[in-house]
């Protein structure tokens, strides 16, 4: 059993509505992460979520907290949750850097994946900003200096170029269609198993010890359909992506998921 921390995918929705001469706000509340956490669930893995309201001030600080963890995703959630805590923001008051805890923390054998999003990598007008922070040394990817997104209306499909990844294998070829994802150039030694419109959409890579995973497209709403969340291989790739991370051998640990996924 894989213990995995899942942080970010939630978001506030302020709205103001007029009629007339009147007006009125309503807020509500939205996370994106069920599919996923369904699947890993669903695959015996023990996962926390952490959304980021709750991450700014919960997620680990320490060696020690971290090390509760085999895998750490962060998804949709920006550089400042991170690291502006709320003491430090709020209260002027030095804390620990979360994101260079958590690079050293995948150095000494931990596994870190990076979901995409408009605040993840860069992000929407550059405003989830990893790149400059110390966690940017552990992603399998470099990054842009600005706006990374790539919105595809026109829908294209994933195509898995390398079959024979531990990630990949058994999987269909090509995937359900996605609306968008972030470009990302892999580093020196990462590999890129799948495609989407001939960027990468799946980089994986190692940091120290550990081992990394850059997956360029989202969970949820909107870059992923409710089609490509309900296919059999989405849930199939990230139990076994999960179990790769932990360090394990996902093709023999999963060898089932492959068999139904093509199925």
């Amino acid at each position: 059993m894989t213990r995995v921390l899942l942080a970010g995918e939630s978001w506030v929705t302020t709205s103001i509505h007029t009629k007339g001469f009147d007006s009125f706000t309503t807020v509500s509340y939205h996370e994106g992460a069920g599919a996923l956490l369904a699947a890993l669930r669903a695959g015996g893995h023990d996962v926390g979520f952490m959304p980021n309201h709750v991450a700014a001030t919960d997620f680990p600080s320490t060696e020690e907290a971290l090390a509760a963890f085999d895998v750490v995703i962060l998804s949709d959630i920006g550089s400042n949750t991170l690291l502006l805590a709320p003491v430090t923001f709020a209260g002027g008051q030095a804390a620990p850097n979360r994101l260079g805890l958590l690079r050293d923390w995948v150095a000494g054998g931990g596994g870190l994946a990076m979901v995409g999003g408009y605040l993840s990598f860069q992000g929407f007008e550059g405003k989830a900003n990893y790149r400059c922070t110390p966690l940017a040394d552990a992603l399998p990817v470099l990054l842009e200096a600005g706006d990374d997104r790539c919105e595809l209306p026109e829908s294209p499909e994933p195509l898995v170029v390398d079959a024979g990844h531990p990630l990949t294998r058994g999987l269909d070829e090509r995937w359900p269609a996605v609306l968008g994802y972030q470009r990302l150039v892999p580093k020196r030694g990462a590999s890129t198993p799948v495609l989407v419109n001939g960027d990468p959409l799946v980089v994986t890579g190692e940091h120290g010890a550990g081992r990394t995973l850059a997956y360029a497209t989202d969970i949820g709403p909107h870059w992923a359909p409710d089609a490509f969340v309900a296919w059999p291989g989405f849930g199939a790739f990230w139990r076994r992506a999960v179990s790769w991370l932990a360090g394990g051998e996902a093709v023999d640990a999963l060898a089932d998921e492959a068999s139904h996924a093509v199925g």
